[in-house]
């Protein structure tokens, strides 16, 4: 068996599945067989150690991730959001129009005054 010329790879089928299940199997290990970024060292060689797990093999970190690639598309979209803070007036707006409010912490000054306490003495 081995490579045929319309589903290179996933020849190793033979005449199972069909050819769209086969080309679709073919573009998910063409992704995943491409290097890709350490997010923490930026180093290009990361390891699949199981379903969702990626392992740097520079800086040795683990991290999760999609089933076949290290980073989702929807990964990569929260991970801008975060870095751009985007998604804080959105909240803002959202607290607004659910009417709760946090309680803001005491300041500095507030916190360092004594509360007055209440003497429980022996006067009958």
């Amino acid at each position: 068996m081995g490579n045929t010329k319309k589903v290179h790879s996933t020849g190793r089928f033979g005449a199972r599945y069909g050819v769209g299940v086969k080309k679709r199997v073919l573009k998910v290990e063409a992704k995943q067989s491409q290097k890709h970024e350490c997010p923490f060292c930026g180093f290009k060689k990361i390891a699949r150690k199981t379903r969702g797990v990626f392992q740097c093999k520079k800086c040795g970190k683990k991290f999760a991730g999609g089933a076949f690639i290290p980073q989702t598309l929807a990964g990569g979209i929260i991970k801008k959001m975060v870095a751009q803070k985007s998604f804080l007036p959105l909240a803002t707006e959202l607290e607004s129009a659910t009417g709760e409010t946090q309680k803001a912490t005491p300041t500095a000054a507030e916190s360092t005054q004594e509360e007055p306490s209440v003497e429980t003495g022996g006067e009958n």
